[in-house]
């Protein structure tokens, strides 16, 4: 992978167009709604939990637009969910391709993750209206949110790699990451303010910025959202080298996953 890492390859560039746009036609081909339901999952999900723990356990501390808040960090979780989801089962759904074809395989995976990016840029729209609507005033800290997700998207793709080579093998990691995943949503402040842990424990609000998602919900959050000091950002409480641990996590995600990805590719025709 490391010699053929090459996507400005013009066949690359075709493949890679053609497997992105077959994905994102597929995904809802056959239902009503079609690609409307990129959106309405992500805002179902965030009328539900806003009812329960906003409304019912009064989970949002005061927290000026905290539904605004909640929504964000539930649309880039999704993006973080499903990108991973794709990327790690994108060579077994892509198994007669590979066995038909010679052409670098982690173009099939960047194909998946791709096709998530673009479902996050439908709904990173949506979230601006709610903004918008919700009066909130945008400034130049809003250009941050470009940075972020190009982090976003480097950690999901690794992930994705790891997986995918890992579901080669062992058909059981979809199931384990799914259970993982659903363990992480609850464990991250997605749908609760960081605050809650931060009056429990200062020592648990900073382990929860050591997780890179939780930092970038957070940071994207203060870009867009924040106007009066009350969403937290790593650099708020962590003031030493723990402040880089998630970039940290991220590198060394990247690396291992092109390498086993690198190491297994070529096995790949035969292990499906």
């Amino acid at each position: 992978m490391w010699k053929s890492l090459n996507l400005l390859d013009h066949r690359n560039i075709i493949l890679l167009r053609e497997l992105i746009v077959t994905d994102f036609k597929l995904r809802y081909q056959g239902s009503v709604l079609g690609y409307v339901w990129s959106v309405l999952k992500p805002l179902f999900l965030f009328a539900i939990l806003y009812v329960v723990f906003v409304h019912i356990l009064r989970l949002d501390r005061g927290i000026p637009h905290f539904p605004v808040t909640m929504l964000l960090g539930i649309v880039l979780w999704s993006f973080f969910t499903e990108a991973t989801s794709n990327g790690l089962g994108s060579i077994v759904n892509r198994g007669d391709l590979i066995r038909k074809l010679n052409f670098p395989k982690y173009i099939i995976v960047i194909s998946g993750t791709v096709s998530s990016l673009i479902n996050l840029f439908i709904n990173l729209g949506v979230v601006l209206i709610f903004i918008l609507l919700n009066g909130v005033s945008l400034s130049w800290t809003a250009l941050l949110i470009v940075p972020l997700i190009i982090e976003l998207y480097i950690f999901s793709l690794g992930i994705a790699l790891l997986l995918s080579v890992f579901n080669v093998k062992y058909r059981d990691t979809s199931y384990i990451w799914e259970i993982f995943l659903q363990a992480a949503f609850y464990a991250a402040p997605i749908i609760y303010p960081i605050q809650m842990a931060l009056e429990r424990s200062r020592v648990a609000a900073e382990l929860l910025f050591m997780n890179p998602v939780t930092q970038i919900i957070q940071d994207a959050r203060y870009a867009l959202i924040n106007q009066d000091g009350s969403i937290i950002r790593s650099t708020d409480l962590i003031h030493d080298w723990r402040i880089i641990f998630p970039w940290i996590v991220i590198i060394v995600t990247v690396i291992l996953g092109i390498y086993c990805f690198s190491k297994r590719s070529r096995y790949f025709a035969e292990d499906i």
